[in-house]
């Protein structure tokens, strides 16, 4: 395999096409916006330099993967060779749905589609195609170029062929891939997400504050950031959207998102994304400083 395509340049889409471009493949970053597709690409540059400057990346292989990145605003274009396709659009079923229509139009037929979703059915992806059978979940973590878990999510239709070259691809990029099965949240996100739930329910019912309860989770259960700033880093909109698939697909009130969560994505305190969440990064993510809302 040689030709991947990756849908959305955000920082999931960009951090999967830094890393197939690094270990060797040619990568079609796609996205309909041309500025997001500009950004994305910056980003890409920047954390090839971080990667420079550490020693882990020489100059040379930097200006290499860097050749291997081709942009497109078009689908159609963009997949036209692809022997694999990475979806990494926001995490919206409908939109999913619909690239994934249009991947099974305008990707050759022998081609991988995956979806990098952190909940939604892959199994329900597979179905609005007519290659069911090579429709797949590769959930990558964030950041991308540092995190080595790729779960691999197989559909009710998936084959076992398909499964074993993600698996093997994944191996390929230096990550760890783990196989698991098509159920709301898989296996991360059904116990991330209620954890995080759990720590905004905490300051919501006022157990303690957003330092102590994120200190507690640090120091006592040895977590590298704790629950609510971990929350504002994935995006406050993308839990609540987790959670919902959580709350719908298994029916278990356990899973029902805490009123101060849909509150703040309401009113577009998003975390790292806008600046605000539980912490304030308008003057970037070095210092953790607690939203003022949270420190009456």
């Amino acid at each position: 395999m040689h030709h991947v395509a990756v849908i959305g340049s955000g920082t999931m889409g960009n951090g999967i096409a830094h890393v197939f471009a690094q270990h060797g493949f040619s990568v079609s970053l796609i996205d309909v916006n041309q500025a997001a597709l500009d950004k994305g690409m910056a980003t890409i540059g920047k954390n090839l330099d971080r990667q420079v400057s550490k020693g882990s990346l020489s100059a040379e292989d930097k200006t290499a993967t860097l050749g291997r990145l081709v942009s497109f605003t078009s689908i159609a274009e963009g997949v036209r060779n692809a022997e694999l396709v990475v979806e990494a659009a926001t995490e919206n079923v409908e939109l999913k749905l619909n690239i994934f229509r249009e991947l099974d139009q305008h990707a050759p037929s022998s081609a991988i589609l995956a979806s990098n979703t952190s909940s939604i059915s892959i199994t329900k992806i597979a179905a609005v195609t007519k290659r069911p059978a090579q429709v797949i979940g590769m959930h990558f973590m964030n950041p991308v170029p540092v995190m080595k878990l790729v779960e691999v999510i197989r559909g009710y239709a998936t084959s076992d062929e398909v499964t074993a070259q993600v698996m093997e691809l994944s191996r390929q990029l230096g990550k760890t891939p783990t196989e698991v099965n098509d159920y709301p949240g898989f296996v991360a996100n059904r116990i991330l997400m209620p954890m995080i739930n759990e720590a905004i329910y905490s300051l919501f019912e006022g157990v303690a504050g957003v330092e102590e309860i994120d200190t507690v989770m640090k120091l006592g259960m040895a977590h590298p950031m704790g629950p609510l700033q971990l929350a504002d880093f994935i995006g406050l909109d993308v839990c609540l959207a987790i959670l919902r698939v959580l709350h719908e697909g298994l029916g278990n009130p356990k899973y029902a998102p805490c009123p101060l969560l849909v509150n703040m994505v309401t009113a577009g305190r998003l975390g790292v994304k806008s600046g605000e969440g539980f912490y304030s990064w308008s003057h970037g993510t070095k210092e953790l400083v607690v939203a003022e809302r949270f420190t009456k």
